[in-house]
């Protein structure tokens, strides 16, 4: 467990020691070599061991006094700090001497130790160490101001790169938008000129091509599927269709559509309505002679209630297993919109007859704007 911890402090600090090396061997045996005069080795150890301390506890305290936030006291705190560490190094000097001289490692004569020589000299080392400190504080903080400076540049770099990109998508996701507009607005200028072309030489024909644009116009524009539309606007649809299969068959279609009450103002989930006369179409049998297929709808005392029946089309053998998939569907979207507020039954009864039943409660904000 130790040796870990020591190779981390190591890769953590070793530039630190290092410095230290170099300094002491300077100070020590340069300045010795010069003055021709060394001391004891336990005096050695006794000033740098005070100097180093003095040297990380001015440094830590500091960084703690640089972060107050009011110059003037930040100020006087500094000032009160270099005056307990200029009297915690005399201290510790003097306590350290005494120790070493106690376990042997130097020797002095307290009776001729002059005492006011040892303070001005503590004085002096403590200032000097004190500044080295002060210099190594504001060193490190210019770096991480910098390192600071410089992550806000890259930030503002990249976020200026974010930007463009989303002006460039926006830019893009506009031409495409016109590009959409354009293509349906020609597709029906195109439906259109073959209408006006078409309506007194074949007029079957152009009302197909009317009832055609009418449903991909409405396609064009319909909402999300989580909202709701006019219920009068999906009812035109229905008829848009019913023209168009009247008219591919030759009107050969046995349907009646019943609309009753005042459905202005009155709001549906849309593709439910379609999707229930579409499988009539698909998979009903809607050229009965006898039995014709129904589309009811009916709005009274904020009920709506929507019914189709249609005699099942044994002809189409399989395809009647898709018929489930439509009505699953809707039962799901019912459900998401209405919760468990409304009832939706699906059946067949003994006449061979597919029959579809929707009741939900919905009041209509126009009736109560009528009252």
């Amino acid at each position: 467990m130790t040796l870990p911890i020591i190779k981390s402090l190591y890769k953590k600090y070793k530039l630190h020691l290092f410095i230290w090396i170099i300094y002491i061997i300077y100070e020590v045996f340069i300045l010795g070599l010069a003055s021709k005069q060394f001391k004891p080795a336990g005096t050695y150890l006794l000033i740098y061991i005070t100097n180093i301390t003095a040297f990380y506890t001015h440094a830590f305290l500091l960084k703690k006094v640089l972060n107050s936030q009011n110059q003037l006291l930040r100020f006087f705190k500094v000032l009160l700090l270099i005056v307990v560490m200029g009297a915690a190094y005399i201290a510790l000097s003097f306590l350290l001497l005494l120790a070493f001289q106690k376990i042997g490692i130097v020797k002095f004569d307290m009776a001729n130790f002059d005492s006011r020589n040892f303070i001005l000299s503590c004085l002096y080392r403590s200032i000097y160490y004190i500044g080295f400190a002060t210099g190594y504080v504001y060193l490190v903080k210019s770096f991480q101001d910098q390192k600071k400076v410089e992550a806000l540049e890259r930030q503002n770099l990249v976020t200026q790169i974010e930007k463009q990109a989303l002006e460039n998508d926006l830019i893009q996701s506009q031409n495409n938008y016109l590009r959409s507009q354009i293509n349906p607005h020609f597709l029906f200028n195109t439906l259109n000129f073959i209408y006006n072309d078409a309506r007194k030489k074949a007029p079957m024909a152009a009302d197909a091509i009317m009832n055609l644009a009418e449903m991909m116009r409405y396609a064009l524009k319909r909402p999300e599927a989580s909202e709701v539309v006019p219920l009068s606007e999906e009812i035109e649809q229905i008829e848009h269709l019913i023209n168009l299969h009247k008219l591919r068959t030759a009107n050969n279609i046995n349907l009646e559509l019943d609309v009753t009450g005042d459905l202005f103002g009155l709001r549906f989930p849309p593709l439910i309505l379609l999707t229930l006369v579409e499988n009539i179409f698909k998979h009903g049998n809607v050229s009965h002679s006898t039995q014709p297929a129904q589309i009811k709808i009916a709005y009274q005392n904020n009920n709506l209630n929507i019914t189709t029946i249609n005699m099942i089309n044994d002809n189409k053998g399989k395809q009647t297993e898709s018929h489930h998939v439509g009505i699953e569907n809707i039962a799901k979207r019912l459900s998401n919109f209405y919760g468990e507020d409304y009832v939706f039954r699906y059946y067949q009864d003994p006449l061979n007859r597919y029959i579809t039943e929707i009741d939900v409660n919905i009041v209509n904000p126009m009736a109560r704007l009528n009252r």
